[in-house]
């Protein structure tokens, strides 16, 4: 499960110009995340099949896909990536079916400014990696309820907190724990 926190810091960037996937390769080039580009949505989740990425860019107007659609797709498989879209033709009804279909996490208009840019996509990486912290932190804490039920059943009372005068806190097994 670590492995998904530590996983590379992969953005997806998704237009059907590839001069606009250069120009953001270009502004992105000394962040450090690694960049792949893709000319439309259908291409974009087959490439989300074979890798993951936390974060995804992605232009409104396409050939064949649009822009929402792509992102709702990528919210129902790829849940976990952040959703975000760069467009040239935006409008408040766009807008709010990119929210609303997509969930997207930041709407920009092209042109866009590579500082604000950047510092979107440095806090939608670490909004990936802060949810996925709670996921695997919620996960551990599952077991370890699960493992505490265990022992409760098997040793009734062990999970009492007791302590002694100087506040140490005193574990008694009354019984050899069963063969395995």
């Amino acid at each position: 499960m670590n492995d998904q926190i530590n996983q590379p810091d992969r953005i997806l960037i998704v237009d059907d110009e590839p001069h606009v996937i250069s120009a953001l390769c270009r502004a992105l080039a000394e962040t450090g995340y690694e960049i792949a580009g893709s000319t439309s949505g259908e291409e974009a989740l087959r490439l989300m099949e074979r890798e993951s990425y936390k974060v995804v860019v992605s232009d409104e107007k396409m050939g064949g896909m649009q822009g929402t659609e792509f992102l709702a797709n990528v919210r129902v498989r790829h849940p976990k990536t952040v959703r975000m879209m760069l467009t040239g033709n935006a409008s408040l009804d766009l807008a709010m079916k990119a929210v609303n279909r997509g969930e997207i996490y930041r709407f920009f208009t092209k042109p866009w400014n590579d500082i604000e840019l950047q510092l979107a996509l440095m806090c939608a990486v670490e909004k990936y990696d802060l949810e996925e912290e709670i996921r695997q932190l919620s996960w551990t804490v599952k077991r370890q309820l699960f493992e505490l039920q265990y022992l409760e059943s098997h040793y009734p009372g062990i999970t009492e907190i007791r302590r002694d005068a100087s506040g140490a806190i005193q574990l008694e097994l009354t019984e050899e724990p069963p063969e395995r």
